[in-house]
């Protein structure tokens, strides 16, 4: 045996018995295992969220109506296909599509407390809401809008319109800066002032419409119709398409720009890409639900913990599947059994979430680090 030989040989670490080229290592196996455990939470909190509100519906009625059979009772149908089906199937996707945000969005800045909504994508959808609540106003009892006659689909047009306008102005901009950080602080401060504009109109707007605008600033899960996904889940599918395609370079961002750079990674393009994506995911949910507060900032942090890696290939579908999962969660503890009255989504959001999120990270060894690692 050469020296040659010998040096290899000691370089290179003995395979452990079950570490065959085909056996999952630890990590991956923790990752199948919480990837698993999320898709069984989520289908399993998908149906009892359709099954649970005003009226109960039995869980096998739930489950013959999903796959196309006939209940029982006719009036379970109804509810179940026109009322809870659209609201969960919509907490389905918003949740996806602001936790895949949230990822991108910390990833891209580096900030662990960056969140789908800090470039202003937000306040400019609420912008646009603001201008139709002043000059058109609304239907009693719920807030539908009325922008040239067309009802609820001009509210949705006026705060795409809005965020696009952000997301334009942002875009714009980015081509003159090459710092993430300061791009950011850019994106808040358009936030701010289009938070301000909004506070102005809203002075000049009668009370009962001002009080349409606060209705939908509190999110809602419950006001989407069929036609509203029709147009809704093929943008946020579109979305997290496209999330998915660049995990590889989000992973090359992780170590910072420069670094990305000696990669070959073209920065400015990546960079663009990821705020288009994020404003598109954001855009929609929040023109459709209103501004949806907790899941794009804490999602990532919990998936990232659940997992014990930052790697993109695996964090993309997991924060899809956490998203989803709590999201459904909200949904289901906003309209407690038996009640015919619905609670605030972002109340829940934020009263249920933020403690399980403070626990789940203070216990957890990794805790925050888990941005950049």
């Amino acid at each position: 045996m050469t020296t040659r030989t010998i040096v290899t040989a000691a370089a290179t670490p003995a395979r452990a018995p079950d570490e065959t080229p085909d056996a999952p290592r630890p990590g991956r196996r923790r990752r199948l295992a919480v990837v698993g455990a999320l898709a069984a939470g989520t289908a399993a909190l998908f149906v009892l969220t359709i099954a649970t509100g005003s009226h109960q519906v039995p869980l096998a009625e739930v489950v013959r109506v999903l796959f196309g059979g006939t209940s029982a009772d006719p009036r379970w149908a109804v509810i179940v296909e026109e009322v809870r089906l659209p609201r969960a199937l919509t907490a389905t996707a918003v949740g996806a599509a602001l936790a895949v945000a949230g990822v991108q969005m910390q990833t891209l800045f580096r900030n662990a407390l960056a969140d789908p909504f800090s470039l202003g994508v937000s306040s400019g959808a609420s912008m646009g809401v603001a201008a139709v609540v002043v000059g058109t106003g609304g239907v009693a009892g719920s807030f539908t809008g009325n922008l040239a006659g067309l009802g609820r689909l001009g509210v949705v047009l006026a705060a795409s319109l809005g965020a696009a306008c952000v997301l334009a102005l942002v875009l714009l901009l980015s081509r003159w800066v090459r710092s993430a950080v300061t791009l950011l602080v850019i994106g808040v401060m358009i936030g701010s002032a289009a938070t301000a504009a909004v506070s102005v109109m809203l002075v000049y707007a009668q009370p009962e419409r001002a009080q349409q605008f606060v209705m939908w600033g509190l999110g809602s899960f419950s006001a989407t119709t069929w036609p509203d996904l029709r147009v809704m889940l093929p943008v946020i599918g579109g979305g997290l398409l496209a999330a998915l395609l660049t995990a590889k370079r989000l992973n090359a961002l992780l170590l910072g720009e420069d670094y990305a750079r000696t990669m070959g990674l073209n920065v400015r393009r990546s960079r663009d890409l990821a705020l288009l994506g994020t404003s598109l995911l954001a855009g929609a949910a929040t023109a459709f639900c209103g501004p949806v507060a907790f899941l794009g900032l804490a999602v990532p942090h919990l998936t990232r913990v659940a997992l014990g890696t930052s790697d993109h290939r695996a964090l993309i579908p997991a924060s899809m599947l956490a998203g989803a999962f709590l999201a459904l969660a909200c949904a289901l503890l906003s309209q407690p059994p038996g009640m015919d009255s619905v609670l605030p989504l972002n109340a829940i959001t934020s009263l249920f979430g933020a403690p399980v999120v403070i626990a789940f990270l203070i216990r957890s060894r990794r805790g925050i680090q888990g941005v950049t690692s």
